[in-house]
């Protein structure tokens, strides 16, 4: 069950002008659930993207990079859930050529101005004949107001769709900002998330969007961990319609620039956090905060060295105080000349707070009766203080439970 996580009320996620949504049962993972998702996109519209590092790239990430490269404008995004289309070869790219070929048709674009994204079982052929059965349903129940909708649509192991909603104004004008995502395991993106999509109506360049979505993604969904490992279908897409009635945003650092962008970082990140919060099995909601490091990079290295670390999550789990774990984690960052006799360590839970090592060893005021208590809470904050320079930066997690053995254990089943 999600941490303190509820599906989205569907009044509350804001329809962005010049996107339409749709969705179907293709029957791809099994029968009786919505596993297709269609975004159709308003001429003009200009589209950024991130997408995994992960050698073992899918199909479709391939073929997105491709289309994206070809500078012609996206109007179609089709999102298939229950099979990844990963290592599979020529026959893959073919299959998600073909999705893409059928989304143009009902559309009235070409091929390269459909971008295919898929999720789930790794090494099996794509159905895509399922995919284009549904895909006309799909069209035909397009809708601006389908965003919740859509979010579940894009769902595997997910217990609860993501979607989220921000509006901001820009020299006087309302602008909408709404994203989905899907993921909850095979989670540490080093890029992106699994699968993102937030679009705004706002009228951004082309160079300054693909920018903005690299900002974007590295302080939210490269700020996300379940289990340490990257998918081989991350994708984060930013989508700028232009149907505002706005000037134009060229500009990394103009106020508007940085306006528009502390409103999408607030949608990626509470999306991100919500995939934290679905991570498979999870039962707490875990927040590390690592500061006083040299660079931000460093800090990043200790935060997921904690973040992965399956010995510091079963502790987390079992509310063991068993916290010389946490103290692994941080020795194993590889922190070129850590002084570990700066180094303290805190653990909270709202306003209980209690400091567990000071100065590199056991804080002569910690009992462990205190730690049992601190992390007994859904929700936790482990803070670290270096004591080496001035910079920090935060991480999402969760524990491993029992239940995140047995949903992988039984993934394909």
């Amino acid at each position: 069950m999600a941490v303190r996580l509820s599906a989205p009320d569907p009044a509350s996620i804001k329809p962005v002008p010049g996107v339409e949504l749709g969705f179907a049962e293709a029957g791809i993972k099994r029968a009786g659930r919505r596993d297709l998702m269609l975004m159709r996109l308003a001429r003009g519209s200009r589209v950024a993207g991130v997408f995994t590092q992960n050698s073992f790239a899918a199909a479709p990430v391939q073929v997105c990079r491709e289309h994206l490269d070809s500078g012609e404008a996206i109007r179609a995004l089709i999102v298939n859930a229950g099979n990844a289309n990963c290592g599979t070869g020529d026959d893959g790219i073919a299959a998600a050529l073909r999705s893409c070929e059928v989304a143009a048709r009902l559309i009235g674009c070409s091929i390269s101005q459909v971008l295919p994204f898929s999720t789930g079982v790794i090494l099996e052929p794509l159905p895509v004949d399922k995919i284009e059965a549904a895909l006309p349903q799909a069209f035909a129940t397009l809708a601006a107001d389908r965003w919740a909708a859509a979010a579940a649509a894009i769902m595997t192991t997910d217990t609860v769709a993501k979607a989220t909603s921000r509006t901001i104004d820009i020299d006087g004008v309302t602008v909408t900002v709404t994203g989905i995502a899907k993921g909850v395991g095979m989670l540490q993106p080093n890029m992106a998330t699994m699968l993102a999509y937030v679009a705004t109506d706002a009228l951004v360049d082309q160079v300054a969007l693909q920018r903005m979505v690299r900002e974007v993604a590295d302080v939210s969904f490269n700020r996300v961990t379940v289990d340490g490992d990257t998918s081989t279908n991350d994708s984060f897409v930013l989508i700028a319609t232009g149907k505002a009635a706005m000037p134009e945003i060229i500009g990394a650092e103009p106020a508007r620039y940085l306006a528009l962008k502390a409103t999408i970082v607030e949608v990626a990140q509470q999306l991100a956090q919500a995939i934290a919060r679905d991570g498979e099995g999870a039962t707490k909601f875990i927040t590390i905060a690592v500061n006083g490091a040299s660079d931000e990079a460093e800090a990043l290295r200790v935060a997921r060295s904690i973040g992965n670390s399956p010995l510091v999550k079963t502790a987390l789990f079992a509310s063991d105080p068993n916290l010389g774990r946490l103290l692994m984690a941080i020795g194993n960052a590889r922190v070129e000349e850590l002084d570990t006799a700066k180094v303290d360590l805190y653990l909270s839970a709202g306003d209980d707070e209690v400091r567990v090592i000071e100065a590199g060893r056991r804080a002569a005021s910690y009992r462990e009766e205190d730690g049992a208590r601190v992390m007994k809470p859904d929700e936790i904050v482990i803070r670290v203080e270096l004591g080496r320079g001035t910079h920090g930066t935060v991480v999402w997690t969760c524990d491993f439970s029992y239940d995140y053995v047995k949903i992988n254990a039984e993934y394909r089943t």
